[in-house]
């Protein structure tokens, strides 16, 4: 599947930006979103190179009334057939051992689950009336079952994969396609603030390529690496006392952004 108008959040860095990068070529026309204006427009410069036509809004996700303005401008000049909402970020456990506060907790959901919201509400109208699109929902494996140190950020991503679900459900039928995709470890900024154990981490071109194959492929569901996403099922599966202690052994430490 091909994709001439699109959207992507966080798209200054990490699975962003390279997303961003693969879904860029002549013809293409894309918004890339992130708050910091300065990686960005590298980004858009490196997706300019491949013959997007690329625009930037350096703007907060959380800022309902921004983003909203940044899409109908882009809307303004074609539609949007393809939004990715991957903006996120994280807190948990400090260094020092104390746990997240409840203003960085908000903060989390505010970007992770309401920043996709506010990413995704305004192209709807558009989507519908023309019968097709697509949205891409970057959660993970943490919110198919929490883990005790970062809190706030599994229940953000749980809460995206209820709410992808739940869209997809009500939105296939008018041609608008949701892949709501969860992946584990892989390299990225943020992931380097998470100290403890990732098993199987992948590279950030190897979870960008999976994504992107989901996308182009128009499926529903996304869950990597398979032996993660089993016991991330599995535990959430389990009764609550076994699951809570299979999941103790996924310590972290969040340092602070």
């Amino acid at each position: 599947m091909t994709f001439q108008g699109l959207v992507v959040t966080g798209a200054s860095r990490g699975l962003g930006a390279a997303l961003a990068r693969r879904f860029a070529a002549p013809g293409v026309r894309m918004l890339l979103v992130a708050r910091s204006e300065a990686p960005l427009r590298e980004v858009a410069a490196g997706c300019g190179s491949r013959g997007a036509a690329v625009s930037v809004a350096a703007l907060d996700v959380a800022d309902a009334a921004a983003l909203a303005a940044a899409l109908a401008a882009f809307e303004s000049g074609g539609p949007v057939d393809l939004a990715i909402a991957n903006a996120g970020i994280a807190s948990g456990t400090a260094p020092d051992g104390s746990p997240e506060s409840a203003g960085d907790a908000a903060r989390v959901v505010a970007v992770n689950l309401l920043g996709a919201m506010h990413l995704v509400g305004p192209l709807l109208p558009g989507m519908r009336a023309r019968g097709a699109g697509s949205v891409a929902l970057v959660a993970s494996l943490a919110g198919l079952r929490g883990l005790p140190d970062c809190p706030a950020y599994s229940a953000s991503k749980a809460g995206m994969i209820a709410w992808g679900e739940a869209l997809r459900a009500a939105e296939s039928r008018r041609g608008i396609r949701v892949t709501v995709a969860c992946p584990g470890f892989f390299e990225s900024a943020m992931g380097d603030r998470f100290h403890g154990w990732k098993p199987l981490r992948l590279t950030t071109e190897q979870a960008a390529a999976r994504v992107e194959a989901a996308i182009r492929a128009g499926r529903g569901r996304l869950a990597f690496p398979g032996p993660l996403a089993w016991l991330a099922r599995l535990g959430a599966a389990l009764p609550p006392g076994i699951g809570d202690r299979a999941v103790r052994g996924m310590r972290f430490r969040v340092r602070s952004e």
